[in-house]
């Protein structure tokens, strides 16, 4: 992996944890930056996924359906973060 790719998966991971957020109905008590967390780490397992169930990544331009995989598993991982994280800060 080039420096170039490294930083367009932090880019994209970006924005990829943003969407996941939207996606999430209600309010996740969680910062930006653990949403920027998840989207990379949501980003990253998307394109595995997308590997290995067969989708092309070698598409010029945007590839829709890698990146519909990568925002369903940032919408997962911000469902799960949120909730942990919002059972610590009422335990306290």
């Amino acid at each position: 992996m080039t420096v170039t790719g490294i930083i367009t998966a932090l880019i994209v991971g970006l924005i990829v944890g943003a969407l996941g957020r939207l996606v999430v109905p209600g309010r996740q008590n969680m910062s930006i930056l653990l949403t920027m967390v998840v989207g990379v780490i949501a980003a990253l397992l998307g394109t595995v996924v997308a590997h290995a169930i067969g989708i092309s990544t070698d598409t010029p331009g945007v590839d829709w359906g890698e990146l519909l995989i990568q925002v369903l598993l940032a919408a997962v991982g911000v469902a799960l973060v949120a909730g942990f994280h919002g059972r610590g800060r009422r335990a306290l």
